[in-house]
């Protein structure tokens, strides 16, 4: 057993959460999830990005403080998250003075370890208060940000401390280059590649004018006290939930994966790894990057007008459905698109008709033909094809091909229509007429439960809830979340006493079908 530290990207404190938020963190959750069914010393941290000036502002056009107004909005994240079964270890938030202290402590080391990294300047700039961030041409297109086009860039001119970022471009180089496994997938690291060919420029690491934020632990030289610049204060939050710099905290640092959108692969994979040299702490070992969810194909944006209203996607099938379609659907290695067809058709097919329905004929079989108790069974051909595909499933799951989740749902769904197959083949209904054939209808029947309780702990990370439900209406022991992975292929319900409860997943009116017989 090993430890794993996995965090996500925290959420800036403007608004409900969304889609997109969503997304991110149910692919986390469920990577999470794999490396308990690991028997992983899992630590996952989640949490909120507080400061800034958006939050100001936001705060300030509704009457309130900023302090008000990321406490009135922090409960609304966490009620979602726990909606939608995430399961977090830690949620940290940047206004906690844990956090703050950590920061500081972090731009200190800097000071210490490589003061010339830290230097005075006056600046002027395009300032986007979106990506609270400094412009550089390339991200700029008819005189907008590419990521906020719908917001006017600010022009900006004071006097900060930078950060010398120029310096650390070779050492990033090697890094990607010498450890690829870094950043992922390689479409991220080869543009971030390219923007270091184009050559790094410092960047601000305080901002004047600008109260609400972490105070910058050196004045400038006139006294000036400024704060310490939003991106400076968000990205060491991994660093800070540990503990840092209290003693200990390398028990946990460093993080084993960073989960991340597109957006803001140049904020982690190149400032912040720079930040951590310039400290001499060690990085972390990988960052994952995402792609994003369209929407129809499109970006989803509210002041676009493309909008889909996470509450009314939950409400659709329920929670995880949701969680289903969208790390089915998605590839968590790019982006993908969201209609509200496919995702009828996803539950339809694959929830309702193929593993539903599976569930609920053999229960109701083992009900009806062995008196409501598994039999027992020998090994065959099904289990040996599950074991082979179980190879695939983990390599997709823990990061060695990368975190292919889409992946690692279309291979136990391999499993599903094995299942249906076999079924059809053996036709136990059929067996069950014919009083010599009763061993044979036990071994089917043996069969059947074996996979499905191997897929009750396979789809446990992506439905947790469903999960659980199928493994109790088998009479599954203890619960699915506590089976391992390593004991999957002996695990042998024989002797289960199976309870046949409400559908897994209930037709709806539209997608209704003749059941078959059994």
């Amino acid at each position: 057993m090993g430890k794993f530290y996995i965090t996500t990207a925290i959420d800036y404190a403007n608004g409900d959460p969304h889609i997109g938020h969503a997304y991110e963190k149910i692919g986390a959750d469920a990577i999470a999830r794999f490396h308990r069914l690991r028997g992983d010393d899992v630590h996952f941290l989640i949490g909120m990005d507080e400061h800034g000036q958006t939050v100001a502002q936001k705060a300030a056009e509704r009457g309130l403080t900023p302090q008000q107004q990321v406490d009135e909005i922090a409960p609304r994240f966490q009620e979602m998250w726990s909606r939608l079964e995430i399961s977090y270890d830690q949620f940290i938030r940047t206004t906690e003075d844990t956090h703050k202290a950590g920061v500081r402590a972090l731009i200190k080391r800097i000071f210490d370890n490589n003061p010339d990294d830290f230097y005075e300047k006056s600046y002027r700039g395009l300032y986007c208060v979106g990506c609270e961030s400094f412009k550089q041409a390339a991200e700029i297109v008819d005189g907008r940000c590419v990521l906020h086009p719908t917001r006017v860039l600010e022009q900006v001119e004071e006097r900060n401390w930078f950060f010398r970022l120029s310096k650390y471009g070779e050492f990033l180089r090697r890094l990607f280059t010498e450890r690829p496994e870094f950043l992922q997938p390689d479409s991220r690291r080869n543009e971030m590649l390219s923007l270091i060919d184009q050559g790094l420029e410092d960047i601000s690491a305080s901002r004047a004018r600008f109260a609400w934020g972490v105070p910058f632990p050196a004045p400038l030289s006139d006294g000036e006290q400024q704060t310490t610049y939003v991106w400076f204060d968000a990205l060491p939050n991994y660093l800070t939930a540990t503990g840092f710099p209290a003693k200990g905290y390398r028990d946990r640092w460093p993080a084993d994966v960073h989960v991340i959108g597109k957006d803001i692969t140049r904020f982690h994979s190149i400032i912040w790894p720079a930040m951590l040299q310039a400290a001499e702490l060690p990085l972390p070992r990988r960052v994952w990057v995402h792609g994003f969810v369209l929407f129809g194909g499109e970006k989803l944006s509210k002041t676009a007008g493309v909008r889909l209203e996470l509450d009314e996607a939950i409400a659709r099938f329920g929670v995880d459905p949701f969680r289903y379609f969208l790390l089915r659907e998605v590839p968590f290695d790019g982006d993908g698109s969201f209609t509200w067809e496919r995702f009828e058709d996803r539950y339809g097919a694959d929830l309702a008709n193929a593993f539903g329905n599976l569930a609920s004929r053999v229960i109701t079989m083992i009900e009806k033909y062995t008196g409501g108790t598994v039999p027992a069974g020998q090994a065959n051909d099904i289990d040996r094809a599950d074991a082979s595909d179980l190879a695939d499933y983990i390599s997709a799951m823990d990061g060695s091909r990368g975190y292919l989740l889409h992946e690692a749902l279309r291979i136990v769904w391999k499993s599903v229509t094995r299942a249906n197959e076999y079924a059809q083949q053996q036709q136990p209904w059929t067996l069950s007429k014919q009083p010599e054939s009763r061993a044979e209808l036990e071994r089917v029947l043996a069969s059947l439960a074996r996979q499905l309780a191997r897929l009750s702990v396979l789809v446990s990370p992506f439905m947790p809830l469903k999960a659980q439900e199928l493994w109790e209406s088998l009479g599954g022991p203890d619960s699915v979340s506590e089976q391992r992975l390593d004991a999957l292929t002996r695990l042998d319900p024989a002797g289960w006493r199976v309870t046949k409860g409400p559908a897994l997943f209930p037709r709806e009116p539209h997608t209704a079908k003749a059941s078959s017989a059994i």
